[in-house]
């Protein structure tokens, strides 16, 4: 647990936080990104932090990948690379500095250091969880296999290093059914996300697709009746989900995809209001580059997701805490799932 007191205190001593309209005003190229929802009240506050993390980073030869759930000012202000889990991991392959700097989830900065070994990952605040890796361990892949003998194990990057080191390959939202469709095998095992499974099983319809019980804490609370709900009083209205939802309220949307396909998606139809059933930040960190497309409608907050702050990241990078270790024979074997992956990905791509 962070003791924000002294955290504060020590950060005080060595960079000059106060609120400036004078340092907001200096970087509105940056704030240009972020203006629709973020206040200029709001900018003036984070514009100190965003300046020191952006002068830190340079001096710790430290590069910051963010995911795509992060806040605006996190996502336009300092990160280096934004993307979904995909494309957060084969980034992580190609970095070069000395430092990460993982704004994301727990199991984020973890497949960063099993890609990146020699390197220092750091993640602003370690209780930054995710509850789909908290609902499988190894031992239930153990069970998994020990239920469906021969079949192989798909599991979501949503994971610990250990489960990705007990299964066979990984996957992300963006290319499930393709690595479950190339699995040489009738029966694929995947993990931990049911509804991801179920909607895999529906486009890979050749394949038996089995899973565990687990479920994203944001994605599950959106229901069928909620999209009926809202198209009903905003007919011209696009709803765009994430294949993390239950099924019916994927057959509810008009379109599905990982939250880099959720992007495209928008950036392509450039539909007059759109309603992202995903996590909040979602809308707030595209919303500047497309201001032709109104969002509406609700999102859920991700609570881990929002644990990263440009506070904690500027002290991760001042004091280099956080750092994440990942036992070498589990990295070892879970490095072989991330990169078949990755591997197999890129050659579907090409």
């Amino acid at each position: 647990m962070l003791d924000q007191t002294a955290l504060r205190a020590e950060l005080a001593d060595h960079y000059d936080l106060l609120p400036s309209p004078e340092v907001a005003e200096a970087h509105a190229d940056i704030y240009a990104g972020m203006k629709r929802v973020v206040s200029p009240p709001d900018w003036a506050i984070f514009a100190p932090y965003v300046v020191a993390i952006n002068r830190l980073k340079k001096e710790r030869n430290a590069v910051i990948l963010a995911h795509n759930y992060m806040t605006p000012e996190i996502y336009h202000g300092i990160a280096d690379v934004v993307g979904d889990s995909l494309q957060l991991a084969i980034e992580a392959t190609r970095v070069e500095a000395d430092v990460i700097v993982q704004c994301g989830v727990h199991f984020m900065a973890e497949t960063s250091k099993i890609l990146n070994p020699a390197k220092t990952v750091l993640i602003p605040d370690a209780e930054a969880g995710c509850s789909l890796a908290e609902s499988i361990t190894a031992e239930g892949i153990a069970e998994m296999r020990a239920r469906y003998p021969g079949a192989p194990v798909v599991s979501y990057v949503n994971t610990t290093a250990e489960v990705k080191a007990a299964s066979d390959i990984c996957c992300t939202s963006s290319n499930a059914a393709q690595i479950v469709a190339a699995q040489d095998s009738d029966t694929v095992i995947m993990t931990p996300d049911k509804y991801l499974a179920q909607n895999v099983a529906r486009q890979v319809p050749n394949k038996n697709v089995v899973w565990w019980d687990g479920s994203c804490i944001v994605h599950e609370r959106f229901t069928a009746q909620d999209l009926r709900d809202f198209r009903d009083l905003n007919p011209d209205t696009r709803i765009i989900a994430h294949p993390e939802c239950p099924p019916d309220v994927v057959d509810e949307a008009d379109f599905s995809g990982s939250t880099s396909g959720i992007i495209s998606y928008v950036e392509r139809e450039r539909p007059s209001k759109a309603m992202l059933v995903t996590e909040c930040s979602m809308a707030s960190n595209i919303s500047d580059n497309l201001p032709d497309v109104e969002f509406v409608g609700p999102c859920n907050m991700c609570p881990y997701m929002k644990k990263i702050t440009l506070e904690k990241v500027l002290w991760s990078l001042h004091s280099l805490q956080g750092a994440v270790e990942v036992d070498p024979v589990v990295a070892e074997k879970a490095r072989i799932s991330v990169q078949r992956m990755i591997d197999l990905s890129q050659r579907l791509a090409g």
